[in-house]
């Protein structure tokens, strides 16, 4: 968790929804309320480990000949990290999407030497470690239904590219609560949180059609200007971008929504 020294400012009550998987919501719920907010856990993605366990493992027997490693999230440090092999080229380049993934991959004893200042894929591919990449070999550790920016754009440059799915995400069962949420949606939801597409598009699926206008006109926090632009075509109006997908970060965006709905 993100830990101020003192908060950054009053949201004075403000209901947020915070949809992060329930495993990865705790920090963000606990900065939202040291801020004097009131978080509304309603997750919507779920982290499963790989469909074939034993099929990933072998797969990643193949990390022992690689000359560059990349983690695209925290979760792929998760369930990537027991099934590698023991012995890892001592060379190797490990690559980390964000600052959650590279700090998963510092608790588990791996030193990430590839690590954006911008915390996305388009950061970890300005990396100046990235740009020669004739002839050698990359491996990307990721989930389903990933981007394939970092893959595409190696290749291009000249890397032998192999992609392992060391997780899986998954639309949850709807919760018991989704109709009560949505029949007291003005007493309850301020301001909604998102941290990718499949985050937003999911609880669009969860909550229903007869919530979709209130999704769409409820302020929304995101946390790229890629997902903003998502959230244009799935008809939010009232959108707001932080800096990153930190809690530090969202809970400051939820100051700015704070100011301009108090």
């Amino acid at each position: 968790m993100d830990i101020y020294n003192k908060p950054p400012c009053n949201l004075a009550g403000l209901s947020v929804l915070v949809t992060r998987p329930a495993h990865q919501s705790e920090g963000l719920c606990e900065l939202i309320q040291t801020t004097h907010g009131r978080p509304v856990r309603f997750p919507t993605l779920e982290i499963l480990g790989p469909g074939d366990k034993h099929a990933a493992r072998a797969q990643l027997e193949a990390a022992k000949h690689v000359d560059v490693l990349i983690f695209v999230s925290a979760n792929a440090v998760q369930y990537a990290f027991p099934l590698l092999p023991e012995q890892l080229p001592f060379d190797v380049a490990i690559g980390a999407v964000g600052r959650a993934t590279a700090k998963a991959l510092d608790e588990v004893g791996l030193d990430p030497t590839l690590v954006p200042a911008r915390m996305d894929s388009e950061g970890l591919l300005a990396l100046p470690g990235l740009r020669d990449m004739q002839g050698k070999s990359v491996m990307i550790l990721r989930g389903n239904g990933g981007r394939e920016l970092i893959c595409d754009t190696l290749r291009e440059r000249g890397a032998r590219v192999e992609q392992v799915e060391v997780y899986r995400r998954a639309l949850p069962q709807r919760p018991a609560g989704a109709a009560n949420l949505v029949k007291n949606w003005s007493q309850l939801v301020d301001v909604v949180t998102a941290s990718s597409n499949a985050v937003l598009d999911n609880l669009f699926t969860l909550l229903g059609d007869e919530a979709e206008p209130l999704l769409q006109s409820t302020p929304l926090v995101v946390v790229s200007q890629r997902m903003a632009e998502h959230a244009v075509q799935r008809g939010c109006e009232v959108i707001y971008v932080a800096a990153s997908a930190r809690d530090k970060d969202i809970v400051e965006t939820l100051c700015e929504v704070n100011e301009d709905v108090a």
